[in-house]
């Protein structure tokens, strides 16, 4: 749908329904905005995180059952 046939339609509505058109439409503005924010990049977190050069060796409170 073009945004030409969606304002011809828009146009076409009485005044009344306008406002519950532009309510609806802020609605759905919202929601997609809020999806956008909840959806992490990938590769967003590259270089923040960092392992111990130790990280494979083992806890030494697992000695006993070694």
């Amino acid at each position: 749908m073009t945004t030409f046939t969606l304002y011809k339609k828009l146009d076409a509505l009485p005044a009344d329904l306008k406002k519950q058109a532009m309510a609806y439409i802020d609605e759905l503005i919202k929601k997609s905005d809020n999806l956008k924010k909840a959806r992490p990049m990938f590769g967003a977190l590259k270089g923040k995180i960092k392992l111990a050069e130790d990280f494979d060796e083992p806890l030494d409170i697992f000695k006993d059952y070694m």
